[in-house]
Order: structure tokens, then sequence, then C-alpha cells
């Protein structure tokens, strides 16, 4: 078995779950995510990102807006709608049972 397919699985688990809580703390630009996801060492690259982007807008949990840019094309800015912000609500609670859950049998299994 391959461990960096398996966590590489893992990692694409929670992306939905990240980028919803960055732009839960405020309107990003993509590359503002990509930065952001990878200081937290949840390496994603552009290909994987813009699809869930549409995604996520096509459920309408994302909206965006454009700006202008003094450095090149516009800009597109994306944000929270209100379901999404209910989506982001549902998935913290469900993330922090889950969390409680994996570190109940983790540590019975490390003892």
């Amino acid at each position: 078995m391959n461990i960096e397919n398996t966590k590489a699985q893992m990692r694409k688990g929670i992306l939905e779950y990240c980028i919803l809580s960055i732009l839960g703390n405020r309107e990003a630009y993509p590359s503002d995510i990509l930065s952001e996801l990878k200081e937290s060492k949840l390496l994603v690259v552009e290909g994987t990102l813009y699809p869930l982007l549409t995604r996520l807008k096509n459920a309408g949990l994302l909206t965006y807006r454009w700006e202008e840019s003094t450095s090149g094309p516009p800009r597109k800015y994306y944000k929270l709608t209100t379901v999404g912000e209910s989506f982001l609500d549902e998935l913290t609670n469900s993330w922090k049972e889950l969390n409680k859950a994996v570190l109940t049998i983790t540590k019975k299994a490390t003892k």
C-alpha cells in the first residue's frame, strides 16, 4: 500500500472544509487561498482549487465579485454565502465530533 496515496486522500477529504474555513474568515482571491493552504502544509495546486471553488459556488455556498487589478486582469474574490456560513457551521461541528472520535481511538492504539 502506498502511504503517499493514503495521505493525499486524507488531505482531499478535508480540503473543502479548509477552503470554506478560510473564506469564513474573509473574502479571498484564489492565490491567497492557495498560499494559506500551503503555509498550513496542505499542498494544493491551482488545478485542484479552481474546480472545487466552482463546485462550491454552483452549490450555493460561495459567491464572488470582480475587482480591477492594477497589475493585470480583474480578480475574482470569493466569499461565503449565508447558506455557505450555515454549511461551514455544520462542518465545524462534524469535524469536532470526528476529531474527538479519532483522537479517542488513536490514543488507545498508542498505549
